[in-house]
């Protein structure tokens, strides 16, 4: 990522926050865009740029030019079918995907690749996508239409900006803090996975790092599972 300008939506807390640690060692720049700074250190590298996806407002201007984006936004809507209101759907539409869409129609015309290489994207969506899962309705869609997203802009974007994605299972992040504010709880989780443990934030932004590094330079259009097995094995 050496002299990569990096702009991460939601790098404040969870996921994000832990990508912008990964990356402002060897990177020129990495702007952060969110309601607030949370966990945030700005320094001479890392900038805190105020905004909210969900508002009905420009986001902030970008970088003269952009090599790596990640979109980190999301929510965990756990209720049944019948529970749920149109409402609910559409508060989860405009957080992960409308919201995606803002932000990377921001930043289209200063995503430029560097050295020869194409600039990347990372956006996420959840295993709940490809694995059916009850009590998921709403975030299941929502995150469905990221994936579609994704493979569409990679198609249109090739060969100039690779766009791929993480399908994570339960992270331990405080979006996920009342699914796991107990011993017991966390047990519980822990057995469902075939590795027997809970997803961490470090495991998610060391994957981001490598979908926006050149190691994945042959990757588009892909969503990465990163579920401890939960979507492809039974044990």
């Amino acid at each position: 990522m050496e002299r990569h300008q990096v702009v991460i939506a939601g790098g404040s807390g969870g996921i994000g926050l832990e990508l912008v640690r990964l990356l402002a060692p060897r990177a020129a720049g990495i702007q952060v865009w969110s309601r607030t700074r949370g966990g945030l250190e700005p320094d001479g590298v890392v900038r805190h740029v105020e905004c909210d996806f969900t508002a009905d407002q420009p986001l902030p201007e970008p970088p003269e030019s952009v090599q790596a984006a990640v979109y980190c936004p999301g929510s965990i809507t756990l209720r049944s079918f019948r529970s749920l209101s149109v409402a609910d759907f559409r508060q989860d539409l405009e957080v992960n995907l409308l919201g995606a869409v803002r932000f990377l129609q921001t930043l289209q015309p200063r995503l430029v690749g560097h050295d020869g290489r194409p600039a990347s994207v990372v956006l996420f969506s959840t295993v709940a996508v490809a694995q059916g899962m009850p009590m998921h309705a709403s975030i299941a869609a929502a995150k469905g239409a990221v994936e579609g997203l994704v493979r569409s802009l990679a198609a249109e974007w090739a060969p100039k900006v690779r766009v791929n994605a993480i399908a994570p299972a339960l992270t331990d992040t405080p979006l996920a803090a009342r699914l796991l504010s107990s011993p017991e709880k966390r047990e519980a989780m822990a057995a469902r996975y075939p590795l027997k443990r809970i997803g961490t934030a470090a495991d998610a932004a060391a994957v981001a790092r490598f979908l926006l590094s050149d190691e994945s330079g042959w990757m588009t259009g892909q969503v990465l599972g990163l579920d401890g097995g939960l979507s492809t094995l039974k044990v």
